[in-house]
């Protein structure tokens, strides 16, 4: 019976071709849409997370427990450049790098001013930054040279300084000392962040360590993974090596930049506000449908009810003829959706302007869509409980269905 029914929805949609189709052609529609659009939007979201951690933070990060919550230069970390290499070994991944962070006023022949000065791995830390990049005046530090300093461009227009010229820095040393030394600028950054640009300078991490009496601490070893998504396995393979500890913390990104998994779930709720008016328009497209198929087979309906055919009968038939239009339509859409996202997610695209922007702040040129089974199916699926959800008026009508008036019917 089962059978018999399949057979027969299957030719009631086909009563009048031009509507079903231009139905179905509207779930195909909205259904590549969804699959384009919300790959692309998780395609963003891991450009973003990864164009914004690269700046600063890494993907992860090595810390004393209680500095994340005070960032004071004594919660420190013993042999830090010995332990970081360590972990380049025991990892296979050179994209990690050791720092350490003190502050300082630093003066120039013309002006002082307050700064954040890093103590950086000048080899491995283009590897997990991307300020090394973002140089437009000079050069980056030299891993063999000692008193150099790279510096913000609006730093530098605040001292008046550029490559060349000498700047000297007074600050606390790890031991309560005084840290003071002259450096020569050599370099002179541009990331476009206001507040890096303005308050950071970078120093070799053995000098740093030499004048601020470090005695081989440092204060956060900064790891950047090779996607997003190898996150978690990376935390768990460290913590393996170095469980964490009351001495001991290994950073998310997720903590390490919490505004940004804000920033992202505002996003998502704003599109899908978008998606959801989409979503609306097809569930009242499939409504109008099956709303004009039960009324032009009152007659017709009357006559199979007059025969002993039960109401609910006729209502699932209603519903499996709008299942079987919503599988043809999710059907081609996932499909379409799915080759147009694969494609674009090799060879990625670009917008007007994305290309200027990549070489002023050193990002990737392209866009990538993220395929991926949530992104192939949320938007579709969503698609097709609205379209089921819309049939369920149609169907429901039969219940009122009188035989006699319905025979009548002209």
């Amino acid at each position: 019976m089962a059978d018999v029914s399949l057979v027969l929805a299957w030719r009631n949609l086909w009563r009048h071709g031009r509507r079903t189709w231009l139905t179905i052609g509207a779930m195909i529609f909205s259904n590549t849409l969804l699959v384009f659009s919300i790959s692309l939007q998780f395609g963003s979201y891991d450009m973003m997370i990864d164009n914004t951690l690269q700046a600063y933070s890494g993907h992860i990060q090595l810390q004393h427990a209680r500095y994340l919550d005070e960032p004071k230069m004594r919660y420190a970390l013993p042999d830090i450049d010995a332990s970081a290499q360590t972990l380049r070994k025991e990892l296979g991944l050179s994209s990690i790098s050791a720092r350490a962070v003190g502050f300082a006023l630093a003066s120039s022949h013309e002006r002082s001013y307050g700064l954040q000065i890093l103590g950086v791995d000048a080899e491995h830390e283009p590897l997990v930054s991307t300020l090394p990049g973002l140089v437009k005046q000079g050069r980056y530090l030299d891993p063999a040279a000692v008193e150099e300093i790279v510096i913000g461009s609006v730093l530098a227009r605040n001292l008046k300084v550029g490559p060349g010229d000498e700047l000297t820095f007074l600050g606390s040393g790890f031991d309560d000392s005084f840290a003071a030394g002259v450096v020569t600028v050599v370099g002179v950054f541009e990331s476009g962040v206001a507040d890096l640009d303005r308050s950071m300078a970078q120093v070799n991490l053995g000098y740093f360590q030499e004048i601020f009496a470090m005695q081989g601490h440092g204060h956060s070893i900064v790891i950047r993974a090779a996607h997003i998504d190898d996150v978690d396995q990376l935390m768990a393979d460290i913590s393996t090596l170095k469980p964490a500890s009351d001495k001991l913390a290994i950073r998310h990104w997720d903590e390490l930049q919490p505004g940004l998994r804000q920033a992202i779930q505002a996003d998502m709720t704003s599109a899908w506000f978008m998606y959801l008016v989409l979503i609306v328009l097809v569930a009242f497209s499939v409504l109008n449908t099956q709303l004009m198929s039960v009324l032009e087979r009152t007659r017709e309906f009357g006559t199979m009810m007059a025969l002993g055919l039960q109401p609910s009968r006729l209502a699932r038939l209603v519903m499996l003829e709008t299942a079987l239009m919503t599988s043809v339509g999710l059907a081609l859409g996932i499909t379409l959706g799915c080759l147009i996202t694969w494609y674009l997610s090799h060879v990625g695209f670009s917008y007007p302007g994305m290309e200027e922007m990549a070489v002023k702040f050193n990002l990737p040129d392209r866009m990538y869509p993220a395929i991926s089974p949530v992104s192939l199916t949320l938007g579709p699926g969503i698609v097709a409980i609205g379209s089921l959800l819309a049939s369920i008026y149609p169907a429901t009508r039969l219940y009122l269905l009188l035989p006699i008036e319905a025979m009548r019917a002209a």
